[in-house]
């Protein structure tokens, strides 16, 4: 395993046939892998701001509308994450500076979106409480895969609420919730799913500490 693989975060859908051929066309084209990363956050950016309307929206409508655009962004969000590494890597397009975009872009994206979920549902006691930590803690979460990377100790990318993690609970959590107008209850799925993205991500920095600090002692 060289070092690049060794920083890659493991995606069982880098190796699909489709994310392949994806990637491939988007080479062959001349997409920049930078320019790929730059664009998820402006999905991300898109999620976060239809998080940001939902909280806002006079309609049945508006709110479900506003929902699903933010599992839209989120997905293409994920997507973008995905390609630039491939376009890079596998596509031969690698730049001296792609480590910048792969990283500081995602740490935005990650804010952007938990952010915006904080007002989503103004209602709801402590959402804005809720969205504001899920996103520091998030942040935390990438540093402290991080820092074990810069102390020679590896890239860790365990959870229980990693990157995929926090995106693919939220993506639930926004599709059901769109069905509010169907199903009241439905209302109440986001700031669920950010108390459990706070819970998750302290567990997660834990972990990841206790491997760096372990994989630091057995040398």
């Amino acid at each position: 395993m060289n070092a690049t693989e060794f920083t890659r975060r493991p995606l069982k859908s880098r190796d699909t046939k489709w994310a392949k051929a994806v990637a491939s066309w988007l080479a062959r084209a001349g997409v920049r892998p930078n320019a790929i990363s730059i664009a998820g956050v402006g999905f991300a950016a898109m999620a976060g701001g239809s998080l940001v309307f939902a909280g806002h929206a006079t309609s049945a409508w508006h709110w479900t509308a506003a929902m699903l655009l933010a599992v839209w962004g989120m997905q293409f969000r994920l997507l973008c994450n995905l390609f630039d590494g491939m376009v890079a890597i596998e596509g031969g397009l690698k730049t001296k500076a792609g480590e910048i975009f792969n990283e500081l872009p995602d740490r935005f994206s990650d804010a952007v979106i938990l952010i915006g979920a904080a007002y989503s549902s103004p209602g709801f006691p402590g959402n804005l409480e809720l969205g504001w930590s899920a996103a520091i803690l998030a942040v935390i979460t990438a540093y402290t895969r991080a820092l074990g990377g810069s102390m020679g100790a590896g890239q860790h990318f365990i959870g229980p609420m990693a990157k995929q993690h926090r995106m693919a609970l939220m993506t639930v959590a926004c599709l059901l919730a769109a069905f509010k107008p169907l199903w009241p209850w439905a209302a109440n799925l986001i700031p669920t799913a950010l108390l459990l993205i706070d819970v998750g991500c302290v567990v997660t920095i834990f972990r990841r500490c206790h491997r760096i600090a372990r994989t630091m002692e057995e040398r």
